[in-house]
């Protein structure tokens, strides 16, 4: 009978002892707890430290109030211009209002996608109206900056606060920059052919250009040429009709002895002549006409 009552006796302390427990509950830094009494929330702990809460009819929700990012897939816009652009963004938000948030979320993953759904309701009206050239341009804060307030305002009912909306990436799809990368190269190689042929018709200019100069140096050379060797000739006669005006036969004398240099010097060592040849005459006579 006594082992009975100290076995409901240990059974009471542990039942006291986990009822205690239950009536106290801890809340750490970058926490908010809400207390809910039979499904009714009742209060908002945003304090840390030990808190007391009514045992079995009271639960605590925790939330994180602390800065989170939301990076949801990137998806396919079209723009004011009919473009289509893929875009990646990223949000910072953080719960605000834990008694909001649990009346319109309850859930931090609901919360994501509901605020994923802000954000792409939002990112498709602002760049449905605006052409590609304001996202490359300064413009492009000015539109996000928009996109963050209209986010913003739809997201505080909620409970969230949003602090930023922003571009982590921009691009044209796959098929988009291929077509654009065709033709960027056949526009590059249809002006790389045209410099080819602009330069071959510059090359065929200068070379026919050089070639005129050439013919033109070449002319004016042998033109000079022909005047200097005339003028030459002339000098040359007129030096010879004054010697053989000076001295008429040592002249033919003289003549003879050259004519005499080249004919030996283009025949054999032995020259045979008869005594009467022309070429002996001078041999015979001597520069003034007398006998040997």
């Amino acid at each position: 009978m006594k082992r009975q009552w100290r076995g409901a006796g240990a059974l009471a302390a542990l039942a006291g002892l986990w009822l205690l427990s239950t009536c106290f509950y801890t809340l750490g830094e970058g926490q908010k707890a809400l207390v809910v009494r039979l499904g009714a929330p009742v209060d908002v702990d945003e304090q840390p430290g030990l808190k007391v809460k009514l045992p079995l009819v009271d639960s605590v929700q925790y939330y994180d109030t602390r800065l989170q990012t939301l990076a949801p897939p990137p998806e396919q816009v079209i723009l004011g211009d009919e473009k289509r652009l893929e875009v990646e963004t990223y949000t910072h938000y953080r719960i605000a209002s834990a008694l909001r948030f649990y009346q319109a979320l309850r859930t931090e993953e609901q919360a994501r996608a509901q605020l994923g759904q802000l954000v792409s309701t939002s990112l498709r009206r602002e760049l449905g109206k605006e052409m590609l050239k304001a996202l490359l341009s300064p413009e492009r804060a000015a539109i996000l900056r928009r996109i963050q307030q209209e986010v913003a305002a739809r997201a505080k009912p909620l409970g969230l606060e949003v602090t930023e909306v922003q571009l982590h990436r921009a691009d044209l799809p796959l098929e988009t920059s291929q077509a654009i990368y065709d033709r960027m190269k056949s526009s590059r190689q249809q002006e790389a052919k045209e410099l080819r042929a602009q330069g071959a018709e510059w090359a065929q200019q200068i070379q026919a250009r050089a070639e005129r100069d050439r013919t033109v140096i070449l002319s004016e050379a042998q033109r000079q040429s022909a005047i200097t060797h005339g003028e030459a000739d002339a000098d040359a006669n007129r030096i010879l009709a004054q010697a053989f005006g000076k001295d008429p036969k040592f002249y033919k004398f003289y003549r003879s002895l050259q004519t005499y240099r080249h004919s030996l010097s283009d025949s054999a060592p032995t020259l045979v002549l008869s005594p009467d040849s022309a070429l002996l005459r001078d041999f015979k006579s001597g520069p003034a006409g007398g006998k040997p």
